[in-house]
C-alpha cells in the first residue's frame, strides 16, 4: 500500500491507489475512498469502475470526484458534503496534490484559516502556496 498522509483526524491523502489496497484501508479503519483522478489520465491506471468495485468489495464507500487541474466549485462542494459526516476517508489522485487542494478548499468554505490549511498541507508534503484559499 502507498503512504497515507493525514490532513485531519478523519482525512488522509495518497498518491494513486490500487484495487488491492482496499482491504488494507478497510482494516486500518477507513470507511470511504474519494478518487480525484480522471479516468485515462495515465496508461495502465485503474479505472474508477475497477477502483469502486474493489472498494465496495472491501466494505468501503467510494466517491468519484475527478479533478483536472485546480478543483472547481462543484468538485469542492461535493468533497465538502461527502466529508461532512466524519467517516474516516482516504482521498487520492496521481500524487495527492489535487486531493489535498480539494480538501483545503472545502475546509476553507467552512471557515478554516488559510494559513493553517497551508501549514497542514505542507506537513503532509504538499505545497498549497498557489492554491487560492
Amino acid at each position: 500500500m502507498v503512504t497515507l498522509r493525514p490532513l485531519s483526524p478523519t482525512v488522509s491523502v495518497s498518491a494513486q491507489l490500487a484495487p488491492g489496497d482496499m482491504p488494507a484501508l478497510a482494516a486500518a479503519g477507513f470507511g470511504r475512498v474519494i478518487s480525484n483522478r480522471p479516468d485515462g489520465e495515465d496508461p495502465g491506471q485503474p479505472s474508477s469502475a475497477a477502483m469502486e468495485a474493489a472498494a465496495r468489495d472491501a466494505g468501503l464507500d467510494f466517491v468519484w470526484v475527478p479533478v483536472s487541474g485546480l478543483p472547481g466549485t462543484d468538485q469542492v462542494a461535493t468533497v465538502r458534503a461527502t466529508l461532512a459526516d466524519g467517516v474516516p476517508t482516504v482521498m487520492f489522485c496521481r500524487s495527492g496534490m489535487r486531493s489535498t487542494a480539494a480538501w483545503a478548499m472545502a475546509r476553507r468554505l467552512e471557515g478554516a484559516d488559510a494559513d493553517t490549511l497551508r501549514e497542514t498541507a505542507a506537513t503532509a508534503g504538499y505545497d498549497l502556496g498557489r492554491v487560492p484559499l
